[in-house]
């Protein structure tokens, strides 16, 4: 688990989703949780990596939410903005690592047919986490999401380099923890 400090105030728990049921002839925001991986979800629910007492919300993308329904019995908000980088193509990639990294070397322009510039995402996450955090001032929030919608996110929050090698590294489920102003 990364933990990377912003100053005093409430704590991030970014959870990347588990793993997914692979659909091709879907783009991945529709693909869902693959119950052979729920095992995962459970451990890391086990493992003592989240908080007790904090504020759940979820993308709305069906693996994100499965996630957190089986990672709390609590209440979670779905949250649009916390949607994952627009990936809207069905078109299989056989080297996803790379054209996730072509996204990061020119965020302002589409690394693929189909696919949102990554600036727009960071926009998108940035502006909703910031939200959440004014709504939630004195909470520890658990956000359920996606990899490289974390990985901007906590570049732009602690004014840092988009860590790509954590972001490869990530499993699914995975948390970063950041200690939010």
């Amino acid at each position: 688990m990364a933990r990377r400090r912003l100053g005093a105030g409430v704590t991030l728990y970014l959870v990347r989703h588990g793993r997914p049921l692979i659909d091709r002839s879907l783009p991945a925001a529709g693909w869902e949780l693959d119950p052979a991986g729920f095992d995962d979800v459970w451990a890391l629910r086990e493992s003592g990596r989240l908080p007790t007492a904090a504020v759940w919300f979820s993308s709305p993308e069906a693996k994100a939410i499965q996630t957190a329904q089986l990672l709390t019995e609590g209440e979670v908000g779905i949250v649009e903005g916390l949607r994952e980088h627009v990936r809207a193509s069905t078109v299989w990639i056989h080297d996803f690592a790379g054209a996730v990294r072509r996204a990061f070397d020119d965020p302002d322009a589409p690394a693929y047919d189909g696919w949102e510039p990554l600036a727009t995402c960071r926009d998108r996450v940035v502006t909703t986490v910031r939200g959440l955090l004014a709504d939630c001032p004195d909470t520890d929030l658990v956000l359920v999401g996606h990899g490289t919608a974390w990985t901007v996110l906590v570049a732009e929050l602690t004014g840092t380099a988009p860590d790509l090698d954590r972001w490869a590294s990530l499993a699914m489920p995975d948390v970063v923890v950041v200690d939010s102003p």
